[in-house]
């Protein structure tokens, strides 16, 4: 049996005489329980092209529809290659176009901005989906 400090910010500090390793043993258990219960979110990309047609693009919003609903955050990349960084208005029609296709499941975290040679916006999730 070990004198053991349990709440050390307590006025005056609260000790218990217990057995010291069966205390640790069921703090870490506490622990584990808790850490296992916490919901970690995870940033998924999606990469278009300025020139994505309308079947590449509905594919990769059902990909942002399932990933919302399994409750990520997603981040929609336009990448611009060569001569199309002339028409970043292509890229950002692109972008408010998938925003609008995703609306239901989403809402937008960070607005586009235009980095470098992607342009780029973080999406949400509204509603996350129990896991059963």
């Amino acid at each position: 049996m070990d004198l053991v400090e349990i709440a050390p910010q307590a006025k005056p500090p609260v000790c218990k005489i217990i057995d010291h390793g069966k205390f640790l043993y069921e703090q870490q258990k506490r622990d584990k329980i808790q850490k296992k219960k916490q919901h970690v979110t995870i940033l998924k990309e999606i990469r278009l092209h300025p020139n994505t047609d309308t079947h590449d693009f509905n594919f990769k919003a059902r990909h942002a529809e399932k990933f919302l609903e399994e409750g990520n955050k997603v981040k929609v990349a336009v990448i611009f290659k060569g001569r199309e960084l002339a028409y970043k208005e292509h890229g950002l029609e692109l972008l408010n176009k998938f925003i609008e296709a995703v609306q239901e499941f989403a809402k937008v975290e960070q607005p586009p901005k235009f980095e470098g040679r992607i342009m780029s916006t973080i999406l949400a999730p509204t509603k996350i989906k129990k896991k059963s």
